[in-house]
């Protein structure tokens, strides 16, 4: 089955200027962040913009992303919605598509409780063979896994580990505690990924990749060779990208800044809008901190 490990980005969805896939765009950006090393990629997440995507979007851009990875990496689709039976459908199609693993979001808008998520995902899992990420990001979604129904759901052949965008490091120290071979443990929040490897985390769903992938593969290629010096060094570096987020709506501000910084973009899909002028001055001059990247 497949292992998730290391720092696998969260692909942005480029799009043209009439917000239409942009598949030379996906493609490109598909070799650069391999040609730079990751060891995954994770299409169809928050920063990929799946709320704003038809089904057959999705399908669309899996098929593009697995295509154009042609086997050098695993391909990992994000399939989450609020209906069990819609997740099974599109985990059904992905399947055909040849995605390596799923990842599945936590159901959004209206709560669940904790036995509902764990009833939603124990019939995902057995609706399917391909490996499960769990994926929580309570800010957004509105509702969390506990730690203790992460533990239920860990003990499901075929859930393999659990993305954890909640940015609580206590947390995410209890869930590195269920960590095991066959359960990995992911941080979402870029500004953590350091600390995660050194609580034994298996690595990060990264979306500052996109924009910076230099930085983010040193924080890990420093941390495996015992530099803990450089990952650090490496990790603070991403501080100001991270903290200009804040000056727009996601993932407006990491489009405008992967654009800037020599990666395929394009905008946001509406009714998220471009950066105001202001915004725009305040985030090239934060970017003053990385160069262009080298493709």
């Amino acid at each position: 089955m497949t292992q998730f490990k290391g720092i696998v980005p969260a692909l942005i969805t480029p799009l043209d200027s009439q917000e239409e896939i942009d598949e030379a765009g996906l493609r490109r950006l598909v070799d650069i962040l391999i040609a730079k090393g990751v060891h995954g990629l994770f299409a169809l997440g928050t920063n990929g913009e799946f709320f704003s995507l038809s089904d057959e979007e999705k399908v669309r851009v899996a098929t593009i992303v697995k295509d154009q990875a042609a086997g050098r990496v695993p391909v990992y689709a994000g399939t989450g919605g609020y209906a069990t039976r819609g997740v099974i459908e599109l985990n059904a199609r992905m399947a055909d598509v040849g995605v390596d693993g799923l990842s599945i979001i936590t159901p959004y808008f209206n709560g669940a409780t904790q036995a509902e998520l764990i009833t939603h995902y124990e019939r995902i899992a057995a609706a399917t063979d391909l490996p499960i990420l769990l994926y929580t990001i309570p800010a957004k979604a509105g509702v969390t896994l506990e730690v203790s129904s992460v533990a239920t759901l860990s003990r499901i052949p075929n859930i393999r580990g659990i993305k954890d965008s909640g940015g609580d490091f206590d947390r995410l120290v209890q869930l590195i505690h269920l960590r095991r071979d066959d359960f990995a443990v992911f941080t979402g929040t870029d500004s953590m990924i350091l600390w995660t490897l050194m609580a034994g985390g298996d690595g990060a769903v990264a979306a500052t990749t996109n924009a910076v992938p230099d930085v983010v593969m040193t924080i890990w290629n420093a941390w495996q060779a015992g530099d803990f010096e450089t990952a650090r060094e490496a990790q603070e570096k991403l501080r100001p990208l991270r903290s200009a987020f804040a000056l727009g709506t996601m993932p407006s501000v990491l489009k405008t800044a992967a654009d800037l910084l020599g990666m395929p973009a394009g905008p946001a899909r509406s009714p998220v809008q471009a950066l105001t002028p202001q915004a725009h001055a305040k985030l090239q001059q934060a970017l003053e901190a990385y160069s262009r990247v080298d493709v």
